[in-house]
């Protein structure tokens, strides 16, 4: 999805994970420790991506989230340990992005900065406060987005190209006793372009990503004190991760169509208290380009 030049694209990404694996530091840790026992989400998202020539282009991302989740029931008059399911679906946060492609005539370098809007729900719960502000669609939040990318060829006619990208995400304006954690996204990768067949063109993909979020804080974040700390104290939030990822993928272009597909396989994981992890991800993009 890197920019090819003046014109646009309209595009459909779907995202799931299925969080169900309780994980604390480095390694998996007893479900009875966590009181979230399953978070599945689906990602609708509709994109639009625009160069008016080539140095300028913007980008805009409309989420449409459903999750299912799982988790202890507050209710008082239930019994011991039971699991309480809820499921909703709504819009989530809306991402919209300036790009910056001038440095160079084949658009092999950019520059992405833009904001998050707190448009995604993030009130939604049940009649017994079951669903923690880090289990909502959105965050609240208006983030500052900022990101770079560099993708170029191993050599002058080489069919393999790297690339590498980053994203800060940095929470600016949050609400309501909840400001969710900084967090950087980065991913360097190699693709082989000397596929095809007739006018389709086929591109493998392999790929590392590297993820890091600081902990969230305010009243409303998970975890907290423990009531034999000291006044002041801190406690320790159930939120905050390092991974890393390895994801092999495929892209399919047959102008103005391309679709492209991959899964990211955690290889390494480390949170801060206790939360639920997904053995994969799985991403499907269907792209028109005009």
């Amino acid at each position: 999805m890197f920019p090819q030049g003046p014109g646009g694209m309209a595009y459909l990404e779907f995202d799931y994970q299925n969080q169900y694996k309780n994980w604390s530091g480095n390694s998996r840790s007893p479900s009875v420790n966590n009181g979230d026992k399953d978070i599945a989400t689906l990602w609708a998202t509709s994109g639009f991506q625009y160069f008016f020539n080539s140095s300028w282009g913007m980008q805009l991302e409309v989420p449409y989230e459903a999750r299912s989740f799982k988790t202890l029931s507050g209710d008082p008059n239930a019994t011991p340990g039971a699991v309480t399911s809820l499921g909703w679906n709504d819009i989530g946060d809306i991402r919209v992005k300036g790009i910056y492609t001038g440095f160079s005539e084949d658009l092999s370098t950019g520059l992405e900065f833009g904001l998050k809007l707190p448009t995604g729900n993030y009130t939604y719960n049940d009649a017994f406060g079951d669903v923690d502000r880090d289990s909502e669609l959105g965050t609240g939040s208006t983030d500052l987005l900022l990101g770079a990318y560099h993708r170029q060829h191993f050599t002058q006619h080489s069919k393999f190209d790297w690339f590498a990208q980053a994203e800060v995400d940095i929470p600016l304006l949050t609400r309501d006793g909840y400001r969710p954690g900084p967090e950087a996204d980065e991913a360097v990768g190699v693709y082989y372009t000397g596929w095809s067949f007739g006018k389709l063109k086929i591109a493998p993909v392999a790929q590392a990503i590297f993820s890091e979020r600081g902990s969230d804080s305010g009243d409303n974040a998970a975890g907290g004190v423990n009531d034999d700390d000291p006044p002041g104290a801190q406690g320790v939030k159930d939120s905050g991760f390092e991974r890393i990822f390895l994801s092999p993928g495929i892209e399919f272009d047959l102008h103005p169509f391309s679709l492209y597909a991959d899964v990211e396989l955690p290889v390494f994981e480390h949170v801060t208290g206790n939360q639920l992890v997904a053995p994969a991800l799985f991403k499907v993009v269907f792209s028109y380009h005009f």
